[in-house]
């Protein structure tokens, strides 16, 4: 019986920086890894550095192996939470390369990357017209006045309400999706107030909410948060006050084809005069 007991122990050679072998008494030995045998535990103290045995009906096993299990299962989430992060940060620099060098707007379609040709706006003000250069502060204009695009539909057609472009910029710089309105001449990108005496201009363009994830170095990923509803839209990349947009349009229609105009926003209300 005693050799069939000897030779059905159970053997535990656990590797690690440190291990905490407790004892029933609450307090607990420094261990590099330990064995168990039938009547006692053979240790390797981290603080003697030497092989020591002690009684098993001593040593708390229970206590010992449970905070041993859960520490390789934390080892074990943190090493997969790493192999994912990896995976992730792989996908990520495969993404960023699938984008083409060329600064600009691409549209994701069917996993393949299309590139949109920038529009060329126009200021309408005072009953002129002015060309904007890409990138460029308008000339000086007064009073109110629109930034438009010629022309009634957008040459890019997306049938999906909630599509993806991929933003490659030169430098930081903001950028997001604006929805455009109908004009007699084209669509109206965003409305221009200049600010008298001190001349500053007031942009208000409709801009679509959108979620922007960043891909690589200048790299970024943009989406609308909610699906679209049918009409012309524009990716642009601007600088708040400058008048400077680069201006990327589109369009999404419906099943006939059209682009309705945006509904316009609520009049506020009157307030009713006491008598």
């Amino acid at each position: 019986m005693w050799r069939l007991a000897i030779a059905l122990f159970c053997v535990f050679s656990l590797w690690a920086a440190n291990l905490k072998l407790y004892l029933k008494d609450g307090t607990w030995h420094l261990v590099r890894e330990y064995e168990v045998k039938p009547d006692r535990i053979r240790f390797y103290s981290v603080e003697r550095g030497d092989w020591e045995e002690m009684p098993l009906d001593l040593i708390d096993l229970k206590r010992t192996e449970s905070e041993i299990k859960d520490k390789a299962e934390s080892e074990k989430r943190e090493a997969a939470l790493a192999d994912s992060e990896e995976k992730a940060d792989r996908a990520a620099q495969r993404e960023a390369a699938s984008v083409p060098a060329d600064v600009g707007v691409y549209l994701a379609e069917n996993g393949v990357l299309k590139p949109m040709k920038a529009a060329e706006a126009k200021v309408v003000g005072n009953k002129r017209r002015q060309v904007l250069k890409a990138m460029s502060p308008i000339p000086m204009i007064s009073g109110k006045a629109t930034l438009e695009l010629d022309g009634q539909a957008a040459p890019v057609t997306v049938r999906d309400s909630s599509p993806e472009f991929y933003f490659r910029l030169s430098q930081a710089q903001r950028f997001g999706i604006i929805r455009l309105s109908p004009s007699k001449e084209g669509r109206i990108v965003e409305k221009i107030t200049i600010m008298p005496v001190t001349n500053e201009m007031v942009e208000e363009p409709q801009e679509v909410e959108v979620f922007r994830r960043e891909v690589g170095d200048l790299v970024y990923k943009i989406w609308p948060v909610k699906p679209l509803e049918y009409g012309e839209y524009a990716v642009v990349e601007f600088t708040p006050g400058k008048v400077n947009l680069q201006i990327y349009d589109f369009r999404y229609p419906n099943e006939k084809g059209e682009t309705p105009a945006p509904a316009p926003p609520p009049k506020p209300a009157k307030s009713k005069k006491k008598k």
